[in-house]
């Protein structure tokens, strides 16, 4: 499995041969992880709980779940090379920050946002 560096230098070679990057801007590829998730979405549409769980072991919808998250993952990635910042340590960001919002002790079993929590820290 390659480590991030290897894998976003693969995707910018990629895009690089093909004369792409003029195509990337920042809203554009925005705009792309937004239609790629609704893809994801779409393979979820419809379907209860029960159907889900028997999808999850047929190989051809697994496959294409992976590629979907596959397509909203490289494009983060270009949006995040395009921003200037590193994904993965934003989302180890994102994370320290959410633990700090969603205490274990108000926040374990809810699904209540923050800011309706007991002893809201925002």
């Amino acid at each position: 499995m390659p480590d991030i560096a290897t894998l976003i230098s693969k995707l910018e070679q990629f895009r690089d041969e093909r004369d792409w990057r003029q195509f990337h801007t920042l809203k554009d590829l925005a705009i792309s992880v937004s239609l790629e998730a609704a893809e994801l979405l779409e393979l979820t549409q419809w379907k209860d709980e029960a159907e889900l769980a028997r999808l999850k072991q047929d190989p051809a919808f697994r496959q294409r779940l992976r590629e979907e998250c596959a397509d909203v993952f490289l494009y983060l990635l270009l949006v995040a090379g395009e921003g200037g910042f590193d994904l993965l340590q934003a989302a180890e960001d994102k994370i320290a920050m959410n633990a700090q919002k969603y205490p274990v002790d108000q926040a374990r079993g809810s699904a209540r946002k923050y800011t309706a929590l007991d002893g809201d820290p925002a």
